[in-house]
């Protein structure tokens, strides 16, 4: 990732995508350009995960518990106040300790408020990906075309941090929706109100959703996703859907059966007329087209 500050405000904005030396706005009307400084080794002072400060010889943070590395192999992001080099996957400069909080270029995105709190979202660009977020409830706004992509590059995301045993595994638990506190919010592109939906049904993590728009996940909620996915609970919860769709489908012509047999019951004369114009060789085939008949 490639960041430029902006001299006066000092917000972020990443420019990997953009043509090097194009010229931009800030949302401050600072002129700008897609320029990224060149990087500086820099000793460790603070913790990469959450900005605390790091002593020398320091492998583990005091604050969070996060693996300090006093020696890293240095990554592509540089810190666009300090211009140290830090790793890749880094939240906080390893130097100056700045939170690094990218945005997409204005352009990229419309500015929408927070449905929650209604303070103006910040964009970001994430793997090519376009979201935005709300600086204070730290909630997500996915676009339509974008939630599905979301999900699976932060599971992918996920697998490799378990992979590499470098973080805690993701949250699975999603909790029971039925005892959380029912809260419905307005998209913030149309303002109609979201659909509140239980992610695949099973996962107990309940995302709000604008069917034109786009998704609203709550603070951690990708995080939850992610580890009901990398669970296998996702893959269940697909079989059970299948499970109990066929369960309907047979209970419908179990029930279409009985229908059919009790009409022969009341009205034998009818009955034969309902047969008649399906009579085939065998009687398994002529209940058969029947049900199919009646269910289609």
């Amino acid at each position: 990732m490639k960041l430029v500050a902006c001299t006066d405000c000092h917000a972020q904005y990443d420019v990997t995508l953009m043509v090097v030396g194009s010229a931009f706005d800030c949302r401050c009307g600072t002129a700008l350009e897609a320029i990224p400084p060149t990087g500086v080794d820099a000793a460790v002072r603070r913790c990469s995960a959450c900005g605390a400060v790091a002593r020398d010889g320091d492998e583990i943070c005091d604050y969070c518990g996060a693996g300090i590395i006093q020696a890293p192999q240095r990554g592509s992001l540089i810190c666009p106040e300090c211009m140290a080099r830090n790793l890749d996957d880094a939240r906080f400069c390893l130097a100056c300790g700045i939170r690094f909080e990218p945005q997409a270029p204005p352009q990229t995105a419309p500015e929408l408020r927070c449905p929650c709190c209604e303070r103006w979202m910040v964009a970001s660009e994430i793997a090519g990906l376009v979201i935005q977020e709300c600086a204070k409830c730290h909630g997500l706004w996915t676009p339509d075309d974008v939630f599905e992509m979301l999900v699976d590059r932060a599971t992918a995301a996920a697998r490799e941090r378990a992979a590499g045993a470098e973080h805690a595994a993701p949250r699975v638990a999603g909790g029971n929706p039925a005892k959380d506190r029912v809260e419905y919010r307005r998209c913030p592109t149309c303002d109609a109100m979201m659909v509140r939906r239980n992610f695949r049904r099973r996962s107990g993590v309940v995302i709000d959703r604008c069917h034109e728009h786009g998704t609203w996940l709550d603070a951690n909620e990708l995080e939850r996703i992610a580890g009901f996915v990398l669970s296998g609970r996702a893959d269940s919860a697909v079989r059970a859907e299948a499970a109990a769709r066929d369960s309907r489908v047979s209970e419908e012509a179990r029930a279409a059966s009985r229908r059919i047999q009790l009409a022969a019951i009341e009205d034998p004369h009818r009955g034969s007329s309902i047969f008649r114009g399906h009579r085939k060789t065998g009687g398994a085939g002529t209940i058969l087209d029947l049900l199919v008949s009646i269910l289609n």
